[in-house]
């Protein structure tokens, strides 16, 4: 049987959009159970929106019952248009609003884990501005590895991302943020606590279990953590606190994180004046992405920080 590429109607309407965007919940969310709560409609409602999806698309996008949630490949390929197709929309909506000088929409932003204990807040400082001058801007935050922001900030699903500036890619413009600097830690809970940490050699640290980043790091970091006994990692910082605080390991920490532990004495730092390393921050957004009025006008409030 000959196969009909030509599923979809002449013209999408809004009817169409709205089961996108329920789809794209569910995928995001991991499933019926957690959409319910993030769409504010009922399971059967959502269920009954996938259907009618899945009849319109011809494909079954994704299974689910008993045996869990999951994506079919169909599904995954037609979840990535979603987000093309949306992204798209909201491009044109800026474009719109730049003819009309209105900052209405959206403005999404890729932040890394962890920065809001910065004492500097310029992130914050910048989005309060926005808000005080736009009211009507909807943001959108999302907490991302950096390599996921920097592949949303090319695809065009992010406006601008916050990482930390290990490298640098040609289809992104750079913009400089934060400086922060990382200490080696222990808790209060492991045997080095109470011991003397200005001198300690590196045979001595490696004898211990110690967590470090798994993701991307730059040479000089890579040198610092080489010394350790790594038996742990985590995809971010929460995590490495999350394992310091077990009292089984030590790993590398931001200062302005760890605050909140050494100021009760519930973390020391370990060799501060040699076991440490800075981390620059960087604003990134794409170089070939249109006029985007609401991305300009963050963008202002954040030089003004």
């Amino acid at each position: 049987m000959k196969k009909n590429h030509n599923i979809l109607p002449r013209q999408i309407g809004d009817s169409h959009i709205r089961l996108l965007r329920i789809y794209k919940t569910v995928i995001e969310s991991g499933g019926f159970s957690a959409a319910e709560v993030e769409l504010n409609i009922s399971r059967p409602a959502i269920s009954a929106a996938i259907s009618e999806l899945e009849s319109l698309l011809h494909m079954k996008l994704c299974h689910r019952g008993r045996s869990g949630f999951s994506v079919t490949d169909e599904g995954e390929q037609v979840y990535q248009s979603t987000l093309q197709l949306l992204g798209n929309i909201e491009n044109f909506r800026a474009e719109i609003n730049a003819i009309n000088t209105e900052l209405v929409g959206e403005l999404n932003i890729g932040i890394t884990d962890n920065l809001v204990t910065m004492e500097q807040m310029r992130i914050t400082r910048a989005l309060s501005a926005l808000k005080h001058r736009a009211p009507d801007v909807m943001i959108n935050i999302r907490m991302m590895p950096p390599n996921d922001i920097e592949t949303a900030i090319l695809n065009g699903q992010l406006h601008i991302g916050v990482v930390p500036e290990f490298r640098t890619l040609p289809g992104l413009n750079y913009g400089t943020l934060y400086q922060e600097q990382s200490l080696l830690f222990c808790s209060d809970q492991h045997p080095l606590f109470h011991q003397e940490l200005n001198r300690i050699s590196d045979k001595a640290l490696n004898e211990y279990d110690a967590v470090v980043p798994s993701y991307p790091q730059s040479a000089d970091i890579k040198q610092q953590q080489k010394c350790l006994n790594a038996t742990a990692t985590s995809t971010d910082r929460e995590g490495i606190a999350f394992l310091i605080l077990t009292g089984r390991f030590i790993g590398f920490l931001p200062t302005h994180f760890a605050k909140r532990w050494t100021t009760v004495d519930k973390m020391r730092s370990i060799e501060s004046h040699k076991r440490k390393f800075e981390t620059k921050f960087s604003t990134i957004v794409s170089k070939g992405a249109r006029s985007h009025l609401i991305l300009d006008a963050y963008m202002e409030e954040l030089a003004k920080t």
